[in-house]
């Protein structure tokens, strides 16, 4: 008798033991979450960029630096913060960075010059930057490999999430129901800093939590050597000229929609929207598909020409219908369904014990284009009088990543690398 009930108590346990989530699944979960606040937090100020425009006295180059000083500040802060998450633990990072970018944003409202509006925005920034790095570098450790591609897109696909709630709040509470454009930015603020705190509680240590920060391991790693990889780097230029293009639609899309296509209200929040809905399935689909194939590149040439084409129908086809379906396209092959692949492509070849440096520097070089594009965008919409010329260039740029891609050579992992 004594020993069945042991039996079934090591049945139940085992059954429960079965049963429980899986420790990435929760790390997968809390950091999507995390870019979820994150890109909704910043896209709430592209739809009432002419409010602000109008309350300011602003010229689209004026309203352009607004994005660009943000991104100064964020791609300033992630070289720093991936070394310390290597060095000092990621979690150090994570929270305090999350906590401050989201009192910044509520703060953001408060503003009543543009120089103390570009200040706040600039530190806004910073608090932001700490988050990629650490982010998969902490995602990367912990995912088992045969999934990396499909969680890092998981966790992608919160910044899709993040900019349509971005977008629809904004739109929603400012062009729909005729409130001050400073509104959203004090809503953003609590969702933000209680999204820090589950970070906090699924981070903290505990046997499941695997951390290769040089804190636990003490081998010394040679960033330059892993840089000179000639992969490292044509995966560091598609990233700048992927992301180039997908900060001129992001930051000039709504205004786009209203200056030069007609839309008004809400409906410029839903359709700005429709490039991240169609990238959260793309997104998981090609994560899925790069892992099950164990390659990366051939991804890369089919997504790349499809989101080019659709940012040249985005800029110059006038019919609602097909620029909607345009903006599909571009969702389902842009850069949101295509870093996940990009990603997983460097982590195959650099050492595990220096991803968040790495991650780090392939975040500041694509956010250096997100310096820019904002900027020139809006000159050249000041120039020209049209955004068109600013999109044209994006399809130059995203072409010629195509281009720093045909010297790639793919590798299943990053075990030759790091023996070395």
């Amino acid at each position: 008798m004594r020993v069945k009930m042991e039996y079934e108590h090591h049945k139940v346990a085992h059954q429960h033991r079965n049963l429980t989530v899986p420790y990435w699944w929760k790390i997968v979960l809390v950091l999507t979450l995390g870019w979820v606040l994150m890109y909704a937090d910043r896209t709430i100020l592209n739809p009432v960029m002419p409010h602000i425009a109008k309350e300011f006295g602003l010229t689209n180059t004026q309203l352009g630096l607004i994005n660009s000083v943000f991104f100064i500040a964020y791609a300033i802060a992630q070289i720093p913060s991936g070394a310390l998450g290597d060095k000092f633990g990621r979690r150090i990072l994570l929270v305090p960075g999350f906590i401050l970018f989201g009192l910044l944003t509520g703060i953001t409202g408060l503003a009543t010059t543009f120089g103390m509006f570009l200040f706040i925005r600039f530190v806004t920034g910073i608090g932001e930057g700490t988050y990629y790095g650490p982010c998969y570098a902490v995602a990367t450790d912990n995912i088992p490999k045969k999934y990396l591609s499909m969680g890092t897109a998981i966790i992608n696909s919160g910044m899709a999430l993040g900019i349509s709630l971005g977008y629809i709040s904004s739109s929603y509470f400012t062009l729909e129901l005729g409130m001050s454009w400073k509104t959203p930015f004090y809503l953003m603020t609590i969702p933000t800093v209680l999204v820090a705190y589950l970070i906090w509680r699924v981070l903290r240590p505990r046997p499941e939590l695997i951390d290769r920060s040089s804190k636990n391991i003490q081998e010394k790693i040679n960033i330059f050597e892993q840089l000179r990889n000639r992969n490292v780097l044509a995966i560091l230029i598609m990233g700048f000229c992927s992301l180039f293009g997908f900060f001129v639609i992001i930051t000039w899309l709504p205004q786009f929609l209203q200056t030069e296509r007609g839309f008004h209200g809400n409906e410029v929040g839903f359709i700005s929207s429709l490039i991240p809905w169609a990238s959260i399935p793309a997104a998981i689909f090609f994560g899925f598909l790069s892992d099950k194939l164990g390659k990366r590149k051939p991804l890369v040439f089919l997504l790349v020409p499809i989101a080019a084409v659709s940012i040249y129908a985005v800029a110059f086809i006038e019919n609602k219908a097909i620029l909607m379906i345009a903006l599909i396209i571009y969702g389902l092959t842009g850069k949101l369904a295509l870093d996940p692949v990009l990603l997983s492509f460097l982590a195959n070849n650099v050492s595990q014990k220096a991803y968040a440096t790495i991650f780090s520097i392939y975040n500041f070089v694509g956010m250096l284009s997100s310096i820019i594009a904002p900027y020139i965008t809006g000159y050249l919409a000041d120039k020209t009088g049209s955004m068109e010329t600013g999109f044209i260039l994006a399809i130059l740029l995203v072409l010629l990543g195509l281009v720093a891609m045909f010297f790639t050579t793919d590798r299943t992992n990053s075990s030759e690398l790091i023996s070395k």
